[in-house]
């Protein structure tokens, strides 16, 4: 067994995880659907890797992900912390308590479920409930389809708002005493106070040692973070006690922004404390990980990613979903089923473990443990058609501090296509990917100086919670079309059931200028003598030391892609 942790901290990356899951669920449905197409049911993943086996007071069989999820309090809307398969009841919030006088509790009504989750209670009171059936066929779910639909666009407010997925009671843990509506949470000091309060730091460390304790032989940890802010904080302390305790098990860190935080700042302290912020959260994640991957557009709807998508940057529903179709292909080959030396398979290729990939981008000469995330969604056909560039011209960033057109002679990558079209609607055979792939690296006016591949038949399947964001030249498969559909400007899971994706990992020296402008920040606004953010720094815990040793760090990374800099010069 090749085990995967996954811990989501923060409540953009819940939404992230919310979808990716999704992904997931979807998968295990279609396998065991008799009706659907066969690329489903012969996936060739093993499913295993992210998910736990284990069964019910009762003896029902159970099979969950192996998830740490941290929010606030109140972050999961009408779900329980509990989940809903083990009817457990919930932990008393940690603490000691000295207090002996009276106590009045006050308790809230529980949320409503809204249409989609009370469909899905409905399933599991009576699997055969036609009314509520999953399928996309017959009038009344079409019908019942199309409320939830509307449902979701109009009214998530929360990441359990349109996740359908069982959890199991250690995973979904809430920060007592921080609620959803916490002013001033929004830097890297409170949250690292948040984490290190009362019990906290000990119950989440417990919950992940459950998950990684019953491994047979786990192969990373998948972390992914809302670092805009205190979560950042969090998951920075959280990181380095897994660095302490499990040194040995790497962690791919997504560092992830939603774009509602990118909006400037509205005074000049507030952009001091923002840019500070962003420095110092980086230094800290990026300590205590193997590989880390900065995420986050500042707008969808303005970028070339969106170009067959209709996105509102405003609905963290829409935009998260982008981010969790990159890291879900991102993350099939560490569970892509390991053949023989001699023996190849008709549906995946390329297999390989975290660690491999951490070796790949950041273990080379270089050193370079900071990757750009690259996404192409849908994926076009080899041929291009009806798209004028090809599969690797389309593929766009996921960050925009990175720079455009640089040539690297030592860049590495690591690519993931899976369910790409050869034309038209026929799909690409692995060899015929591979073969396309390798030709467009020779008409390349430049290439990685290497490059790992892994090929898989099988697409991105659509949920039915899936946001609405698909543009009218994306087909029910996810190709792209010539002629665009009248009917609406956006599609979704009821119009496009799946699509071929392509994202891609590389290390590169076009991520220069989001490590030179961090560099650059923490010396202007917290080294330089009189700097107007010293203070605050001082006020988050980090003193003149903990500062200059940031900047050594971030300047041997700038070091590092930039040999003949200035930052080397200064360092001789």
């Amino acid at each position: 067994m090749r085990e995967i942790a996954t811990v989501q901290v923060g409540s953009y990356a819940n939404f992230i995880g919310s979808h990716f899951w999704n992904f997931q669920d979807e998968l295990l449905g279609l396998a065991d659907n008799h009706e659907c197409d066969e690329i489903f049911k012969n996936h060739n993943l093993d499913m295993n890797v992210l998910y736990r086996s284990g069964e019910t007071h009762q003896g029902i069989p159970t099979y969950t992900p192996r998830l740490v999820s941290v929010d606030f309090q109140g972050s999961l809307g009408s779900v329980s912390s509990q989940g809903t398969l083990y009817n457990e009841a919930p932990a008393p919030p940690g603490g000691v308590s000295t207090w002996t006088g009276g106590v009045t509790t006050c308790a809230s009504e529980p949320l409503k479920k809204n249409l989609f989750l009370e469909s899905l209670y409905l399933e599991d009171e009576d699997v055969g409930n036609a009314s509520f059936d999953s399928g996309k066929n017959g009038s009344r779910s079409e019908i019942q389809d199309k409320d939830i639909v509307e449902c979701l666009e109009n009214g998530v407010r929360y990441w359990t708002d349109f996740s359908k997925v069982h959890y199991h009671p250690r995973s979904l843990y809430e920060l007592s005493g921080l609620w959803m509506d916490i002013e001033d949470f929004d830097n890297y000091g409170v949250g690292r106070d948040a984490f290190s309060g009362g019990l906290r730091a000990e119950e989440i460390g417990e919950r992940l040692r459950f998950f990684i304790e019953e491994c047979d032989h786990i192969q990373g940890i998948q972390f992914v973070v809302d670092d805009a802010g205190g979560f950042s904080g969090v998951a920075g302390e959280f990181l380095e006690n897994i660095a302490d305790e499990y040194a040995n098990i790497p962690v791919l860190l997504y560092s992830v922004h939603s774009p509602d935080t990118c909006i400037d700042p509205k005074s000049k302290k507030q952009t001091i404390s923002r840019k500070l912020h962003d420095v110092v959260s980086f230094s800290r994640l990026s300590a205590s990980c193997k590989l880390v991957v900065p995420v986050g557009l500042p707008s969808f709807s303005m970028s070339r990613t969106s170009s067959f998508l209709r996105m509102k940057d405003e609905k963290p529903y829409h935009t998260s979903a982008v981010y969790a179709s990159a890291i879900h292909s991102i993350s099939l080959p560490f569970r892509m089923e390991q053949l023989g030396p001699s023996a190849q398979s008709s549906y995946t290729c390329g297999a390989m473990a975290v660690n491999d990939l951490v070796q790949m981008l950041a273990g080379q000469a270089r050193q370079n443990m900071v990757s750009i995330l690259d996404v192409s969604m849908p994926a076009p056909s080899l041929t291009g058609y009806p798209v004028p560039q090809s599969l690797l011209e389309n593929l766009q960033p996921l960050n925009p501090e990175i720079a455009e057109d640089v040539e690297d002679f030592q860049a590495v990558e690591s690519m993931t296509i899976h369910g790409v079209y050869r034309a038209g609607s026929q799909r690409a055979s692995i060899s015929e990917v591979k073969d396309a792939v390798q030709a467009a690296y020779d008409n390349a006016v430049t290439r990685p100086k290497f490059s790992h591949l892994s090929v898989a038949r099988c697409p991105l399947p659509i949920p039915l919670p899936f946001p609405s964001i698909f543009g009218n030249l994306v087909g029910q498969h996810g190709e792209l079309l010539d002629m665009a559909i009248s009917d609406s400007a956006s599609r979704g899971s009821l119009e496009v059931h799946s699509i071929p994706m392509a994202a891609r990992l590389r290390s590169s020296n076009a991520i220069l200028p989001l490590l030179e402008n961090r560099l650059e920040n923490l010396r202007k606004f917290g080294i330089a003598r009189g700097a107007l953010g010293t203070e605050l720094l001082r006020n988050w815990g980090f003193g003149m030391d903990e500062l200059e040793d940031m900047g050594e760090t971030l300047s041997k990374m700038v070091t590092t892609l930039k040999p003949y800099s200035e930052e080397s010069s200064d360092s001789d």
